[in-house]
């Protein structure tokens, strides 16, 4: 398997967190998803964790996969934005990965408990690393010859800050539809990184047909 065929895992984490964020309702009597975070979908005693977790275990996996393949993809870059812009992007999702598993939101306990606070405060550093990784990358995507990389940045990152505002400012009967558009803003990025790398648009790393040859 070529490095750029790793790419198909990033639109793979999309489909299972779609899947999560449309089906897990159905296992929640009453949920109401335009006022409900999704992660109450995963909370500790929620009546549709045990669905979402099902839902959603190439999520995390997946990403991880196809980020970590994009980062090798882009180490040939010459933008040095675009470069760091796709590293933070990939700290951004360890942090998700590892953060929310650690610290999963408890449904019926104060959002001051140890638990809760902490899950807090991953999504404050995930949006924190989120925004900073698309910001670099739409600067550093002018000087490459994938402006269309920086475009889709660009829209992602729109939707993350507009979501992110619209949580605070807007009713909170229409809030789980802004957080929404927050979490999903990375989530589809990945994938939009995974379908570059798998189109080839990353340059191969130094040696990688050296070594192809070799095999031959």
């Amino acid at each position: 398997m070529k490095l750029k065929h790793l790419g198909i895992f990033g639109i793979l984490s999309l489909l299972s967190y779609t899947a999560m964020v449309v089906f897990s309702p159905l296992a929640y009597p009453g949920y109401d998803w335009l006022s409900r975070a999704v992660s109450d979908l995963t909370a500790v005693g929620a009546p549709s964790a045990a669905l979402a977790e099902r839902l959603n275990a190439l999520f995390g996996p997946c990403a991880l996969v196809s980020v970590m393949a994009v980062c090798v993809g882009a180490s040939s870059l010459r933008s040095g934005l675009l470069r760091t812009g796709i590293g933070l992007f990939a700290v951004m999702e360890w942090i998700t990965a590892v953060g929310y598993r650690m610290f999963p939101l408890v449904e019926g306990e104060a959002m001051t408990s140890f638990s809760n606070a902490m899950h807090i405060l991953v999504t404050v550093l995930v949006v924190l690393f989120s925004v900073l990784s698309l910001v670099l990358i739409a600067a550093g995507g002018r000087k490459e010859p994938m402006k269309d990389l920086g475009r889709w940045a660009v829209l992602c990152l729109a939707a993350m800050v507009t979501g992110a505002l619209g949580t605070g400012i807007m009713p909170r009967a229409v809030f789980g539809l802004f957080e929404r558009l927050s979490a999903f803003s990375a989530v589809f990025f990945n994938a939009v990184l995974g379908a570059f790398l798998w189109m080839g648009r990353f340059p191969e790393p130094e040696g990688a047909g050296q070594e192809h040859g070799k095999d031959a």
